[in-house]
């Protein structure tokens, strides 16, 4: 697994992150479509043209059981839905006659450079949606010169990942209750290439899934998880009047990171922080990088969407560590204002894993082609040159 790659793509000319005039782009449709998707009007023959399109042609492809659950939030559903309504709040403010000839999309995250600041985020059992897996989705992250996030309850063992990956690995982290075996997950991680650490920690339990549970999903094999004695085989969801998981321990607290940091010299990022209180706890405890999350709308309903209270938690980290947000980016506008208020990075989940239901690795490889393509215009159009340009003056205010 080598630590960068050279891309070669159709869709998007870059070099180390710099784009330049007279770069060829396909077009990119112009309007954000509804939360709604009707399978019946997806067109297999169309090429999709933003990330919105390939919803309905993956919900066409992607078996039932698999689509509940990518899909789904907890509850209501609410914060899974203010998650995309906040962007489009967001107006943007532009520069005029500024020379954008040249863009650099790169940026320098826990001491490696990425050509664009945009990560996929951790989403289990990839084989859910495609036959390959987390094969097929690490090839088109590599394509597109990406880092994708691996996640503990994975489809395809961590070995199996980095094996057929191009690009540096990050390894999200469920603490088991059975800290040997977590021990050496970690020490697996570690021993096969991956660059850091994702520590989940606004899951000592698991949400109210209604739609996820109706859909009786289980998951197709947990490799990673193979012999802890607490997981049920392909199982994680809380039964009867239980509301712990086997794969999640309800007594992780601060003291638990101390100990991982302990274990591995790898760099940890805390994922699922919201309170600003929370991320100065994070920061004393030795984190190396923070995520700022709700779980994609799919633990704790009505949390505030991530991109309404990055601004909080991004002033209280002042900039001492990355602080990185997911939830609800579907446009390279989204990008642009993750970043005005706050953001290092952004993270995606649902969007590759809807490329990678349509098209396996290449599907996922032109999801983060499109948002690339869609985040250089909207720096071009606001007169942004470069990654630190994109400050809080391109959101009206």
């Amino acid at each position: 697994m080598g630590a960068a790659m050279t891309p070669t793509r159709r869709e998007v000319l870059v070099s180390g992150g710099a784009i330049a005039a007279g770069s060829t782009f396909t077009s990119i449709a112009e309007t954000r479509a509804g939360s709604a998707v009707d399978a019946s009007k997806a067109d297999s023959n169309s090429e999709p043209l933003c990330l919105t399109d390939f919803e309905p042609l993956a919900k066409a492809k992607i078996p039932p059981m698999g689509w509940e659950y990518m899909t789904a939030g907890a509850a209501d559903e609410l914060t899974l839905k203010w998650n995309s309504e906040a962007y489009q709040r967001l107006r943007l403010k532009p520069r005029i006659l500024v020379d954008v000839s040249r863009l650099d999309t790169s940026i320098v995250l826990l001491g490696r450079q990425h050509s664009v600041p945009i990560l996929l985020a951790p989403v289990a059992s990839h084989k859910l949606y495609h036959p390959e897996g987390e094969i097929a989705t690490v090839r088109g992250a590599s394509s597109a010169d990406v880092t994708l996030v691996v996640t503990t309850p994975a489809s395809t063992s961590l070995e199996d990942v980095a094996a057929a990956a191009k690009t540096p690995l990050w390894f999200q982290v469920y603490v088991q209750r059975d800290r040997d075996f977590t021990r050496a997950l970690i020490q697996r991680a570690e021993k096969a290439g991956y660059q850091a650490l994702c520590l989940t920690v606004d899951s000592p339990v698991f949400g109210a899934r209604n739609r996820e549970e109706r859909a009786h999903v289980k998951y197709p094999g947990l490799p990673n998880l193979q012999g802890l004695k607490d997981s049920q085989a392909g199982v994680y969801l809380a039964k009867g009047q239980d509301i712990y998981s086997p794969i999640s321990d309800p007594t992780v607290t601060w003291k638990t990171i101390e100990w991982m940091r302990s274990v591995t010299k790898l760099p940890i990022v805390a994922k699922g922080v919201l309170n600003p209180d929370d991320a100065e706890l994070a920061i004393k405890s030795g984190v190396s990088a923070i995520i700022v999350s709700n779980h994609g709308g799919r633990n704790l309903d009505t949390l505030p969407p991530s991109i309404d209270v990055l601004p909080s938690v991004a002033d209280k980290v002042a900039k001492r560590i990355p602080v990185l947000v997911d939830g609800g980016i579907r446009r390279g506008t989204d990008v642009l204002k993750a970043l005005a208020l706050g953001a290092n990075a952004v993270l995606i989940g649902r969007p590759y894993i809807w490329g990678l239901g349509v098209d396996g690795e290449a599907g996922v490889t032109k999801v983060v082609n499109i948002l690339r393509r869609e985040f250089a215009t909207a720096m071009a159009l606001t007169g942004r040159t470069n990654i630190a340009s994109i400050d809080r003056s391109v959101i009206w205010s």
